[in-house]
């Protein structure tokens, strides 16, 4: 784990006044759930080394981040939907599987290929899912292809991932880097690890994959890196610009072979949930992810974006006329990586954003809803 300055931690600045603002917010929450039930479970297409595939994605409702249960990140709501107490038994978490096959029977006409396993938090941290739950999920699911599991880079060595490896599936280890700027991480976004952290992690997976790999079965191991495109804080151009870098700085770091930048989203029980209703936040116009996807379409990687709550007022949105328009555009992007897909639409609304993209400045954000 990357060890940031003093300061950042001084009571009261600091990661320190983050978290202690996000604790008071969560604190509101009243919700309860149930935790041999998933939190959600969706059957949708995914690109991947081997092609698109389709794919099973599991929230497992776990105890929650430990870093959330401490403050957490400027923007993630997903721990108020964690069962309270920080811990979830192993048989709980074996009748979410239960459940999760269950829905698959009924919605998917085969097993799905790919299965994406997210916790809201690091389903690699044995304080979130303990090696008995993990080795019995593996065990689920070793009939199939390819398996995401979620995680911070903390808890991402070799000896874990070959508990997947081992059982003859391709394993990607999905990472919430967000940006690769170590100062847009820690001030805007309130993660504490480095990216030097998050390379060590994809060396990791590297050496995994060389132990794994045989010439008759090459089994890839890899990480699949998020990005956060526009936290709070940052103007329409910084964000744009951000993502464009960090794009890039993935797709250059050995063993990242996915790039999926996530356009922020206003979660409740968060502190951009605080800035929207003041009026001191917007999510990022659909033409920003556009912009990036398309200028970072010679990245060596596979680079994706899936904008949630698109064309709502606390999702991803340009005018609302051309919000369906440009999501579709992005999916077709997402499966055929092809950057002239966004040469079909257009909108009178581009000449706004394009505006807010040359005026648009930290202390006059957002300048336009």
């Amino acid at each position: 784990m990357s060890e940031p300055s003093p300061e950042v931690y001084e009571e009261g600045r600091g990661m320190d006044a983050h978290n202690q603002v996000m604790r008071s917010i969560r604190a509101e929450k009243d919700a309860e759930y149930d935790p041999r039930e998933p939190t959600r479970v969706w059957i949708d297409e995914d690109n991947t080394p081997n092609g698109v595939r389709e794919s099973l994605t599991i929230v497992l409702n776990t105890g929650g981040c430990r870093w959330a249960r401490a403050g957490g990140c400027t923007m993630c709501g997903y721990v108020a939907e964690s069962v309270d107490g920080g811990e979830v038994s192993h048989e709980a978490l074996m009748a979410q599987i239960d459940s999760v096959l269950a829905h698959e029977e009924t919605h998917a006409e085969e097993p799905c290929e790919l299965v994406k396993i997210y916790t809201s938090g690091s389903f690699l941290d044995e304080r979130e899912v303990s090696a008995e739950s993990r080795r019995a999920i593996a065990d689920t699911f070793a009939d199939r292809e390819r398996i995401v599991v979620e995680s911070l880079p903390d808890f991402v060595d070799r000896e874990t991932l070959a508990e997947f490896t081992d059982r003859g599936l391709h394993t990607d280890v999905a990472i919430g880097l967000e940006t690769t700027s170590d100062r847009i991480r820690h001030d805007c976004v309130n993660k504490y690890f480095a990216f030097s952290d998050f390379e060590d992690a994809c060396a990791e997976a590297v050496a995994a994959d060389e132990a794994a790999g045989t010439a008759e079965s090459d089994l890839d191991v890899g990480v699949k890196a998020y990005l956060l495109m526009k936290p709070p804080f940052l103007s329409e151009r910084e964000a744009i610009d951000d993502m464009i870098d960090s794009v890039y700085d993935c797709a250059e770091t050995p063993g990242c072979h996915t790039v999926s930048m996530n356009p922020c989203n206003v979660q409740r029980y968060t502190m951009v949930d605080e800035l929207y209703f003041q009026g001191g936040y917007r999510p990022p116009w659909l033409w920003s992810v556009a912009e990036v996807l398309e200028s970072t379409a010679d990245a060596d990687a596979i680079v994706i974006s899936d904008p949630v709550g698109h064309g709502s007022d606390r999702g991803p949105h340009n005018c609302k006329d051309c919000d369906d328009r440009v999501q579709r555009a992005i999916k077709d992007f997402d499966l055929r990586q092809d950057p002239t897909v966004f040469e079909q639409v257009d909108c009178e609304c581009e000449a706004t954003w394009e505006a807010v993209c040359e005026r648009e400045s930290g202390y006059n954000l957002p300048l336009a809803q």
